[in-house]
């Protein structure tokens, strides 16, 4: 075998031409009028051991493409491998196999625990649903609160006797304990004060390492994902606007709505704040009257007559780095 496949990435998740549509409808009879193209045409890798960050502004899609990666919400289009399986089609064991190895982690965690369970209940109800024996369950929410560097006392613990970043590593520990392969974290420390938010993404980079974890961090916090992701995926109204390595989006963002982002976010460095910023005018847009061009053309002070007639691309900048934009089609 020769040397150059032996660190060959794997995929974990390989999304190809996703669409996720949400029919229109008006009158008595639920008549068709249109749709909301909440995905549009997704082509995404992500590989096994990689941090991947999702960000965009609200209404961008990035919910919604992480719950039709998860089969919670059916696909109208394309195709999600997970571990080279398409999860839309296994039903019942192969099914089960597969939604064990990936968990989720919400933006509040509050939201998600039943108040009236404690946290030990909590934490056992999904290995309990997986048929995990119940003295096992138990043994394995105790080792997931020692990961989660919380004490053994919390599992006694109701949620409304938490606070927010106790809350969060419990919602950590619970997408822990049947070991999963891939974790989708959304918006995962948007409700936390920041000195917390560290804290937690300390953990979850410390969890990843320890177990070898595939992240997928959705995120409007562009500072979060500098710290924590291999690479950076940006998308607007549906659409993949630019994807590369964070070095790179950071650095060098190369899509107008890329750098607005950049350009919106709190410069953490001091010595840095001098600089002038070039922030993005106008609104955004509406899924349900989209442009007949780029998503971004009503927005971007670089549109031309092409940018508002036609979809620009994905063109590959390089290897590792692509965007959706007219001025890099060569």
């Amino acid at each position: 075998m020769s040397n150059a496949n032996v660190n060959a990435p794997v995929p974990a998740i390989e999304i190809s031409g996703l669409k996720k549509y949400f029919p229109l409808t008006s009158g008595a009879f639920n008549a068709k009028k249109g749709s909301v193209k909440a995905v549009d045409d997704i082509n995404l890798t992500i590989n096994k051991g990689e941090i991947i960050g999702l960000a965009g502004e609200s209404g961008s899609g990035k919910t919604t493409l992480a719950r039709v990666i998860l089969n919670l919400t059916p696909a109208t289009g394309g195709q999600v491998l997970m571990n080279g399986q398409d999860i839309s089609k296994l039903h019942g064991r192969e099914l089960k196999a597969v939604r064990r190895s990936i968990a989720t982690v919400f933006q509040d965690p509050a939201s998600n625990l039943n108040p009236r369970l404690n946290v030990l209940s909590s934490i056992m109800r999904p290995m309990i649903l997986h048929g995990v024996p119940k003295a096992e369950a138990v043994e394995k929410a105790q080792e997931a609160m020692k990961l989660v560097k919380m004490d053994e006392r919390y599992l006694y613990s109701y949620p409304h006797q938490l606070s927010g970043g106790q809350l969060q590593r419990i919602a950590i520990a619970r997408a822990l304990v049947l070991r999963p392969d891939i974790m989708v974290l959304d918006e995962p420390t948007s409700a936390l004060d920041i000195s917390v938010q560290a804290q937690i993404l300390n953990l979850l980079l410390d969890l990843q390492e320890q177990f070898g974890l595939t992240y997928l961090v959705i995120t409007h916090d562009l500072n979060v994902l500098r710290y924590i992701s291999d690479r950076i995926a940006v998308m607007y109204l549906g659409k993949l606007m630019e994807f590369g390595p964070t070095e790179t989006i950071s650095s060098n963002p190369l899509h107008p709505y890329t750098r607005g982002l950049m350009a919106a976010s709190p410069i953490l460095d001091p010595t840095l704040r001098s600089q002038k910023k070039e922030l993005m005018g106008g609104e955004t847009g509406s899924l349900i009257n989209l442009p007949k061009g780029c998503r971004f053309a009503a927005r971007c002070p670089h549109a031309t007559d092409r940018c508002r007639e036609e979809l620009p691309k994905d063109y590959h900048v390089d290897a590792l780095h692509q965007v959706s934009c007219f001025m890099y089609d060569k």
